[in-house]
């Protein structure tokens, strides 16, 4: 799960950027800024759903409209590519400064050539992930073929994408410069290429320079069949992963997330929210919150008598599995569904003997297998005989202390 924050920063010509900052609810793990393709924003799908993606995977991510585009003031025709760099770097240095210096650059289509040129200025830069990415900026003048010049003879008029655009003829000069690999073969940090075989925007074969310009460590993962602009949400999904999986090795991870041996169980705050915690048992880490109708709830983790009724449901399933491997019995698999609720009045009473409301767990069994109803019936006592089960109806004591 991940929250949105609308942010904005003002870049070094004074003119006010709109972003949006995707954080995760739950473990932290890195930071990262996301460089929109060319005349897009940042709510673009690509943009939206790598984001929102990768923050539900502990790593944050901002992503921004660059100078006169979206929600931003300014001039795009005017920005020019050299712009973008200077947009992507103030957007760099105010992450830093009001949340955590990113630890990756990702760029898709234009972005992508932007956060190459960027990261030889910024080695704290721990990875670059790009995204239909052309090898230079250059390759975007294409998209100018049918340009026509206006009154202003300084300024062409263009439609991409189906969309009017203005640019001024140096913003053409200035792509037409950057046509140099060298500053590839310069970088210091990892590199994750993704590309879709089929771009009919940005050739393939645009990766491969990229590829083979670059220095390892380099990877490359194609996005079969996805198009250009990851419009659709399992190419999104997809990309996510894999960016996911190559950054978790160059990310530092939250500093507080609690450690436990084996057989303890340990329960941290976190920082999301007030009912938010981590948890880790033995090497597994979990996590718990409440959910979203209690104030304060994020329901960011399972709720606490969530847990509760998962140790049950486990250790009944378990159990079933133990007792019928050791009969031979064809028992092929279990499913039980489990649900908590306090109980008032004559239920209450009855099973209490007071009047004080008594918690009840239902349980409900699915047996999968060729089994006769002898085997079943024996099955069913034996869901009552599990540990965890017989703990709870014996009941358990709990010692508390204070924490040397």
């Amino acid at each position: 799960m991940a929250r949105i924050q609308n942010v904005s920063f003002t870049n070094r010509d004074g003119h006010l950027l709109a972003g949006r900052l995707n954080l995760p609810v739950g473990p932290f793990r890195g930071s990262a800024v996301f460089a929109h393709c060319f005349t897009c924003s940042k709510d673009t799908l690509a943009a939206v759903r790598v984001s929102q993606g990768l923050a539900e995977r502990g790593i944050a991510v901002l992503r921004f409209d660059f100078t006169g585009l979206g929600q931003s003031d300014g001039d795009f025709a005017s920005s020019g590519f050299a712009g973008n760099l200077a947009d992507l770097e103030d957007a760099c240095q105010w992450l830093a400064e009001e949340y955590h210096a990113p630890d990756l650059l990702i760029g898709h289509s234009l972005g992508g050539a932007a956060v190459l040129a960027l990261a030889e200025a910024m080695p704290h830069i721990k990875g670059i992930a790009c995204i239909g990415a052309p090898a230079v900026a250059s390759h975007v003048l294409h998209l100018f073929d049918g340009a026509t010049s206006d009154n202003d003879a300084d300024r062409l008029a263009v439609s991409i994408g189906g969309r009017p655009f203005e640019v001024q003829t140096s913003f053409l000069e200035d792509l037409k410069k950057r046509t140099s690999l060298d500053h590839i073969g310069r970088l210091r940090a990892d590199l994750l290429i993704l590309h879709a075989p089929q771009d009919a925007i940005v050739g393939i074969e645009n990766a491969a320079e990229i590829f083979a310009a670059a220095k390892h460590p380099k990877s490359f993962v194609s996005l079969d069949k996805a198009n250009h602009l990851l419009t659709d949400k399992k190419d999104a999904d997809f990309t996510v992963a894999m960016i996911a999986a190559w950054a978790s090795r160059l990310v530092d991870g939250e500093d507080n997330l609690p450690t436990a041996k084996e057989g303890e169980v340990i329960v941290s705050s976190s920082p999301d929210g007030p009912f938010a915690h981590n948890i880790a048992a033995g090497s597994h880490l979990m996590r718990a919150d409440e959910p979203l109708d209690i104030p304060g709830g994020l329901d960011s983790g399972a709720a606490p008598y969530d847990f509760l009724l998962a140790g049950l449901g486990a250790c009944t399933a378990m159990t079933l599995r133990m007792y019928a491997a050791r009969k031979k019995w064809p028992l092929e698999g279990v499913h039980v569904l489990l649900r908590h609720e306090k109980r008032h009045g004559q239920d209450g009473i009855a099973a209490s003997g007071s009047g004080a409301a008594l918690d009840f767990m239902a349980r409900e069994i699915t047996i999968h297998g060729p089994l006769d109803d002898t085997q079943i019936a024996r099955l069913l006592e034996i869901a009552d005989k599990c540990p965890v089960h017989r703990s709870l109806e014996a009941g358990v004591r709990v010692e508390t202390r204070l924490a040397d």
